[in-house]
Order: structure tokens, then C-alpha cells, then sequence
């Protein structure tokens, strides 16, 4: 069904179907009983043989999506209805900020792929703990996860700041926190990546999270532009600070052997889709084997079928999640993964 539609829905801006979509389908879970009821009996596959634990977390399978979908945590339930094991709200900020100027999402179909700039537009990190302290009062189970960030306008020297406020709001709504440094769309952000300020900003988390009779599992997402030098700082680094794992990868810069011949190619931003597929690949390997399989890595990145699930799972991952895959294959694909893996 959905790849009838899909021709539909790639006439028009992808960010305003993006929205048109979610919301139809949050209106639909709301309003009609039934059809919840009909969309979870389609969608979701369900069988103990997928159920995993990861940093203490009990998933009820290894397929979740990937933080950018759900901004603001708007739309968890009724997504979640569609057989995910876990949804990655966010990247979420401290105070609301537009984004940058539209239009700032592109397909690229010859390459399954989607460059965005999006700009970590979001309502704040109040809007986003109000809506999920209701969801999980209706819905503990729904595993939840909280992707952090910094304001544009807040200088990198201040940015533990940032990531602490949105640690502190959120803590008593998610199961587990991602402390993202590698989108390519805020200026300067990724210079976090390097070893000294990284180090700051998770050190800085850590001491907060042993505060609390209860603590949160704290991972990491990185680029998958990183070298081998600085994926050995990032193992080092999870070793010092002890954060619970990584979630490798974000989206690349990078245009390499792009099968599309198209201005949009030249559209700054984050690439996303198969084209990121093997070096994500790589990345969750090496991490993997150096480390020897020190920590859990959550593997995204150019996901499209079951096959390409196993293969991240195979080079080391514990658990995947889906996010342009998801777009360009529809919610058939959560349920192929799951049952290839049974």
C-alpha cells in the first residue's frame, strides 16, 4: 500500500509531507480506537524471541527510529503502534528555536537519500517534558529515548550548559539519554567531537546522572566522517567517562559516488539514506572489534531492508534504527526486520 502512495507523497516538499503524514496519523490513533487497534494488528510483530536487553533496558525488539522523526514527542504512541521497539525523540534544546530557513529537506531518489539541514528546530526542552511525562503516565512501556543538544546562539564554551538543562528536564521521561554532537547543521557542533570538550560535556552528565537514586544510560552519536585516530578518542573516551554505548552513525557531508545528477546535490547539510549505509557499517565494526565489544552500539545509517538490519547487527551492533529507510520504504519495513530476525 504504501509504495502506491508513495509517488503521491514525493510530488511535494518532503518536510511539509513529513508533517501532513505524522499528523494524520497521531489524528487517526487518537480518534479511532479501532483503527489503532487494526494498525497494530498490521505493523507490529511481537514474539519474545525478539526481545532484547541492552544498558539494563528491556527493548521488546532491536528496531527503533532514529531521533530527527519525532522533534518534539509529539507523535510516540502512534508511532510506536507501528511495531517499533523504541523511539528516539529530538534533538531537543534547552530554549525553542526555529531551524534554519526552509526549504532545508531534499530527496535524492536515484540514491534513497535525503540531505537535510534542519537546525535542531524545536519547541524546547519544556514543551518536550510536558508531552512525555503524559505519555508515560498513559504508556510506561513505550521505551523512550532523549536526543540533547545545544541552542545555536550558545557558544561551544558554554554548551555543557545546554546538554545539563535538557538532562535535568528530561530525566524523569525517558529511559535513556544521546547526547548529540555530530549533526553537520548547527555551526560548530561537531568541534565537540574533539577529545577535550567531549570528554567535559560527558564527564559533566555523569556526575549528574550518579545524583540521583536512579540513573540513565548516557550514549553517544557520531559522525561517520570521523577518522581512525578519533574513533580510538571515542573508545577512549567511553572508557573514561563510562556512558553506556554509542549510536553510530549521524549523517555525512560527504557526497562520494552519488548516483544523482542534480543540483540538489550541492545542498548543504547532513546526507542520509543507502549512500551512508557501508560506512556506517564500517564505523559500528571497528568500533566493535577495537573495543572488543566494550560497549553496545545502536547502529543506524542507510538501513533500507531486513538484510541491511543483519548487517549492522552482524558487525557489532546490539540494536538498529531506522530513519530515511523508514521514509522511503514505509512502516512494512519494522515488521520485515523483525521477522527476518526470528
Amino acid at each position: 500500500m504504501y509504495q502506491l502512495v508513495k509517488p503521491l507523497f514525493f510530488k511535494f516538499d518532503p518536510e511539509n509531507v513529513h508533517y501532513f503524514v505524522v499528523k494524520r496519523l497521531k489524528w487517526f490513533n487518537d480518534k479511532f480506537p479501532l483503527g489503532k487497534t487494526i494498525i497494530r494488528r498490521t505493523f507490529d510483530f511481537h514474539v519474545k524471541g525478539l526481545e532484547r536487553e541492552v544498558f539494563g533496558i528491556k527493548f521488546k525488539n532491536p528496531v527503533g527510529l532514529a531521533a530527527g522523526f519525532d522533534k518534539n514527542g509529539e507523535y510516540v504512541e502512534s508511532l510506536s503502534n507501528l511495531g517499533f521497539g523504541f523511539i528516539e525523540v529530538g534533538t531537543v534544546t534547552p530554549m525553542p528555536q526555529p531551524g534554519n530557513d526552509k526549504p532545508r529537506m531534499f530527496r535524492l531518489p536515484n540514491d534513497e537519500a535525503l540531505i537535510n539541514r534542519m537546525g535542531f528546530n524545536n519547541k524546547g526542552v519544556d514543551v518536550m517534558a510536558e508531552r512525555l511525562r503524559m505519555l508515560k503516565d498513559k504508556h510506561p512501556e513505550i521505551v523512550v529515548g532523549g536526543n540533547i543538544g545545544k541552542n545555536k546562539a550558545t557558544p561551544n564554551e558554554d554548551a555543557v550548559s545546554d546538554y545539563i538543562k535538557c538532562f535535568d528536564k528530561l530525566f524523569d521521561v525517558v529511559d535513556y539519554f544521546v547526547v548529540n554532537v555530530s549533526s553537520p547543521n548547527t555551526p560548530g557542533l561537531r568541534e565537540l567531537q574533539e577529545k577535550e570538550p567531549l570528554k567535559k560535556i560527558l564527564n559533566t552528565l555523569q556526575q549528574r546522572n550518579r545524583k540521583n537514586d536512579i540513573s540513565r544510560p548516557i550514549l553517544l552519536k557520531i559522525a561517520p566522517d570521523l577518522t581512525d585516530a578519533q574513533l580510538d578518542d571515542i573508545i577512549e573516551i567511553v572508557a573514561e567517562t563510562k556512558i553506556a554505548g554509542i549510536i553510530a552513525t549521524n549523517t555525512t557531508v560527504s557526497r562520494e559516488n552519488l548516483l544523482s545528477e542534480n543540483l540538489l546535490v550541492g545542498e548543504m547539510g547532513g546526507l542520509s539514506g543507502k549512500p551512508v549505509k557501508d560506512r556506517s557499517t564500517e564505523v559500528i565494526r571497528y568500533l566493535s572489534q577495537k573495543s572488543n565489544k566494550a560497549f553496545p552500539i545502536i547502529g543506524v545509517g542507510g538501513i533500507h531492508s531486513a538484510a541491511d538490519a543483519q548487517e549492522k547487527l552482524n558487525a557489532g551492533a546490539c540494536l538498529v534504527q531506522l530513519y530515511t529507510g523508514f521514509i522511503y520504504e514505509g512502516p512494512g519495513l519494522i515488521k520485515a526486520i523483525c521477522k527476518s530476525l526470528v
